[in-house]
């Protein structure tokens, strides 16, 4: 006993001069303090050093958890390591430093090389060292609060503001690549820049109560596999709050997949921070805002969707769901349910396959199948674009349930509105309103089968001269259960090159079965 007593005194004796050597260790040999390190926390004086060597003396001993107590800490580049948890105290701001007026000044870390993945996504998803805090090949890496991240001098990728691809600029305030294990918990993230937070090839993750108020996108997940995200708000006016994406950044496509989403809150109605202070401001009814907000799958879809969960979530003054296939993705296996929506910006749900197939030549166009969206509620002062389910020709959308859905408008559609024909459009960039108003206003379905639509019930204000549903080009379509008050002499559906189309129990019309129809209202 004495001889092991022995030993291991002489092993801990060497842990606390490694430690030594590098900087002064904390009262615990796992634990480091930032300012032990030379941090001031004034915001005027850069840490970045501090901090970076913090994180390193941590990573050398095994791991451990760099502390950053209260204070304002001014940093370029922030280095993330395997086994290394970066907590922010209360009071903690970690700021981002404006980037360099002249060359050779020290800035931001530059983009490293990303061939051949870099060609097929813009600039910002294809590069991560250039972030204020980022890691590549890590295990095991958490960043937890409640401290702030701030932003506030790195890019938002587009027009005003510092330009994006100049070295020494930084366009993203959380980067992460081919990492595993990690955690991301209870910190506030604000003016995050093009994307606030960017994972990509990042497997078993967690994000749980972030506080994200940004000038751009929120969270966007790239090629991930088994992520939680959980109790989470995001305030994107600018740009999709919660954006799942299967790009070729990684040099091949990679499936996004075992994904849930659960019990958060995305928005695009609130001037940047007021979410994080609680005032939760408004912007003006004539603001030139996107308002986009949303949770979404895709643009970049090149690896596919599978096996993801949506549910409990709250939209704010946004966008609604999408769900895209527009460069190749197989999409499938997919529920969302228990969503609610105020003041829902055109489409509340978007389903879209497209064939704009942006990555290397010769790839198939995708599929969409097995989507069922369940418990939506949503309401809206704006009528123009319904809800969609739009494939394109020889390339059908499959398998959709969509059941117990509450919609409100505005109503007001005309007679021009539903006389209108959309355009395929199918290598244009898919957005809800990529077609302009749509000819129906509960739900517009083209290029489908096997869709059963239970449940859903149109609430308009005002009269609306459109139908409330049309179907082009679908097969195998069940109706049940249908609620909407039509105009006088208008009609409730309008079937063109329909097969297989089956209603019941939808007043004022009687249960229909139709087999085939180049054209039919009923």
């Amino acid at each position: 006993m004495e001889s092991k007593r022995r030993e291991f005194l002489k092993t801990a004796g060497t842990v606390i001069l490694g430690v030594a050597a590098v900087g002064p260790a904390s009262s615990a040999a796992s634990d480091f303090d930032v300012r032990d390190f030379g941090a001031v926390g004034d915001g005027k004086k850069l840490d970045t050093l501090a901090i970076n060597n913090a994180i390193a003396a941590a990573a050398a001993v095994g791991g451990g958890t760099v502390h950053v107590p209260p204070g304002t800490y001014l940093c370029f580049s922030i280095h993330l390591k395997s086994d290394v948890r970066l907590q922010l105290a209360s009071g903690a701001v970690i700021l981002a430093a404006d980037p360099p007026q002249e060359k050779g000044q020290e800035g931001y870390d530059l983009p490293e090389s990303n061939k051949p993945g870099g060609a097929y996504q813009d600039f910002g998803h294809s590069h991560w060292h250039n972030s204020l805090i980022w890691g590549e090949g890590l295990e095991n890496v958490s960043i937890c609060g409640p401290g702030l991240i701030w932003g506030k001098g790195i890019s938002r990728g587009e027009f005003q503001g510092p330009i994006a691809e100049i070295p020494g600029v930084a366009n993203k305030a959380i980067a992460l690549k081919n990492c595993h294990g990690v955690i991301l918990r209870d910190f506030s993230l604000l003016h995050g820049g093009h994307l606030a937070i960017l994972t990509t090839g990042v497997d078993n993750m967690l994000i749980d109560n972030v506080k994200i108020d940004t000038n751009r996108a929120g969270i966007d997940m790239d090629s991930c596999r088994n992520v939680r995200i959980s109790n989470c708000s995001v305030n994107a006016p600018w740009d999709d709050a919660i954006c799942l994406k299967s790009s070729y950044a990684l040099g091949s496509a990679r499936a996004t997949e075992m994904i849930t989403i659960s019990d958060c809150m995305v928005s695009g109605s609130f001037e940047e921070g007021t979410l994080l202070d609680g005032t939760l401001k408004r912007f003006a009814a004539n603001s030139d805002i996107d308002r986009n907000g949303r949770i979404k799958f895709g643009t970049e879809s090149n690896g596919g969707f599978k096996n993801i969960t949506i549910t409990n979530c709250v939209f704010d003054g946004c966008f609604g769901l999408a769900i895209l296939s527009v460069d190749g993705a197989i999409i499938e296996d997919v529920t969302m349910s228990n969503i609610t929506m105020r003041d829902t910006v055109a489409s509340p749900i978007f389903l879209r396959l497209g064939s704009r197939m942006r990555g290397p030549a010769g790839a198939p166009v995708g599929a969409i199948r097995r989507v069922n969206i369940s418990n939506i509620a949503s309401s809206s002062t704006s009528s123009l674009i319904c809800s969609m389910i739009a494939g394109i020709p020889n390339h059908r959308i499959e398998d959709i349930k969509i059941s117990n859905v509450l919609v409100q408008h505005s109503g007001g559609g005309t007679q021009i509105d539903a006389a209108l024909q959309l355009e395929e459009k199918e290598k244009e960039y898919p957005e809800p309103n990529m077609f302009g108003n749509t000819p129906a206003h509960g739900l517009l379905i083209r290029h489908a089968e096997g869709i059963e639509i239970s449940d859903y019930k149109v609430i308009t204000a005002a009269k609306d001269a459109r139908p409330c549903f049309l179907l082009d080009d679908v097969a195998h379509a069940d109706f049940s259960n249908i609620k909407a008050d039509p105009a006088p002499d208008k009609h409730m559906f309008v079937l063109n090159n329909v097969q297989d189309f089956n209603v019941v129990n939808c007043k004022p019309l009687a249960d229909t079965h139709v087999g085939q129809t180049q054209h039919t209202k009923l």
